[in-house]
């Protein structure tokens, strides 16, 4: 993810900063995702474990980043709650 392009993306819902999530926290949602634990905001369960993600700055909310382009769409988004 280009560091440039991070620095002006924000979240479509609360604003706030995004920036790349981390490999520990991505491993706990992919595993979350394996187990078939995990839905998006359209509540529907995901199926393919994420190369990359997008946490908000307060680590609330994931974007997945699909082919190196993030799909910051409310509906796509995934709530960190579920993962806790």
């Amino acid at each position: 993810m280009d560091k440039r392009l991070l620095t002006i993306l924000r979240c479509p819902v609360s604003h706030k900063g995004l920036s790349v999530l981390k490999k520990d926290s991505l491993e706990r949602l992919n595993a979350a995702i394996h187990t078939g634990d995990l839905v998006n905001y359209e509540g529907v369960k995901l199926a393919e474990p994420l190369a990359e993600a997008l946490v908000t700055d307060d680590g609330k909310r994931v974007y997945p980043v699909a082919d190196g382009i993030p799909v910051l769409l409310e509906g796509e988004s995934i709530s960190m709650e579920q993962i806790a």
